[in-house]
């Protein structure tokens, strides 16, 4: 098993383990992923995702946006989204190991604090975040969906 930063080569692997995180990207396609990549992604200093493969094929990943910020002294702070493991992966600690990486990163980047969210029916997945660290009761989300995927 490897565990680094993705990057462009990476993106078919990707955008497949994405079809199991909510089936909201199944017409999403490799070319559309590349062109966003390229265009807002690649050249990010405060973008990363952090992913497991296993014979070149992601198989966990997640997603880490730094927030610049002028509060708490200019400390930014690291958004984290779109945790997935394939199903065939699950309960072998990669999940983990890839969050772990994401706060590493927050970490470097003199982050005061790390966000994410969660689908509030994913009890299992709060388990596991309770228990790398984050506490679900300290803030309260608010999303408005500006489109129905």
């Amino acid at each position: 098993m490897e565990f680094r930063e993705l990057n462009e080569n990476d993106l078919e692997s990707l955008i497949k383990l994405y079809e199991q995180l909510d089936g909201a990207n199944a017409d999403f396609t490799v070319e559309a992923a590349r062109a966003i990549w390229k265009s807002e992604i690649e050249d990010n200093k405060n973008i990363k995702y952090f992913g497991a493969l296993q014979d070149g094929k992601v198989v966990s990943t997640c997603f880490c946006l730094i927030i610049p910020n002028l509060t708490r002294i200019g400390s930014s702070a690291c958004f984290v989204e779109n945790v997935v493991t394939d199903k065939a992966f699950r309960g072998q600690g990669l999940g983990r190991k890839i969050m772990e990486m994401a706060i590493a990163f927050a970490r470097e980047r003199d982050c005061y604090k790390v966000i994410l969210e969660s689908a509030s029916f994913r009890k299992e997945a709060h388990q596991f975040y309770r228990n790398l660290g984050f506490d679900g009761d300290a803030k309260k989300a608010f999303i408005m969906k500006l489109k129905d995927y």
